[in-house]
C-alpha cells in the first residue's frame, strides 16, 4: 500500500513506532508498505538466517530477518529480507529504531512476485549507494543468487550463481550452500 503524501524520516520513523505491525519503508519521502509474502518466501528467510545465524560470531555481528531498516539519504529507508549488522553498531541504543546509515556487510532480498521488480529497480541499487559490502539477490524460481560485492574503490563486482558453496567474502568464515537452499 502507498501513502500518498510525501513525508521526512523523523514523521516516517513516528508513524513506525506507532504502527509496529506494518513494515514501512520511505521510498523518496513516500511510505511504502512491504506487502505479504508467501511462505516459501518466510522459509527462505528462515533457512538464510540459520544457516549464517550459526556461523557469525556472535561478539562481532547481529542477524536481523525483515526488521533492520537501512537508510540510503534522508528520504528513502528500506527493510530488508535479511541483514547482517556489525555488533558495536547493534548494541549503540538499545531503545533506539533498528536503523542503519553506515554500509552493512551483507544485505539480502528474495525474490517475491509482489517485490521483485521493485527490489531489483530500486532497493539494490540504493544497497549499493549505501555502500553495503555484499549484497545478494535469492531468485528461488530460477535458482539463481545475484551478488555484488564491494571493491575498495567503491566500484561493484557482480556474479551470478546457481549452485555451489558461496564463501562470503564481508563474513569470513560464513559460508552458504545454494543447493540446500
Amino acid at each position: 500500500m502507498t501513502i500518498s503524501q510525501r513525508i521526512d524520516s523523523a514523521v516516517w520513523e513516528q508513524m513506525t513506532w506507532e504502527q509496529p505491525q506494518r513494515l514501512l519503508e520511505l521510498h523518496d519521502g513516500v511510505p511504502i508498505e512491504k506487502p505479504a509474502m508467501s511462505k516459501g518466501h518466510g522459509d527462505l528467510i528462515a533457512e538464510l538466517t540459520i544457516t549464517i545465524g550459526v556461523q557469525l560470531d556472535r561478539s562481532r555481528f547481529r542477524l536481523r530477518a525483515n526488521h533492520a531498516r537501512l537508510g540510503v539519504s534522508p528520504h528513502t529507508i528500506y527493510v530488508p529480507d535479511v541483514a547482517v549488522i556489525p555488533a558495536d553498531l547493534a548494541r549503540d541504543d538499545p531503545r533506539a529504531l533498528d536503523r542503519y546509515d553506515d554500509p552493512l556487510p551483507l544485505v539480502i532480498e528474495i525474490w517475491s512476485p509482489s517485490t521483485g521488480p521493485y527490489d531489483l529497480q530500486t532497493k539494490l541499487p540504493g544497497y549499493r549507494v549505501r555502500g553495503d559490502r555484499e549484497i545478494w539477490f535469492v531468485h528461488p524460481q530460477e535458482r539463481t543468487v545475484t551478488i555484488w560485492r564491494w571493491l575498495p574503490d567503491g566500484a561493484y563486482v557482480e556474479s551470478r550463481l546457481t549452485g555451489g558453496i558461496v564463501a562470503l567474502a564481508a563474513l569470513p568464515g560464513v559460508e552458504i550452500d545454494l543447493v540446500a537452499l
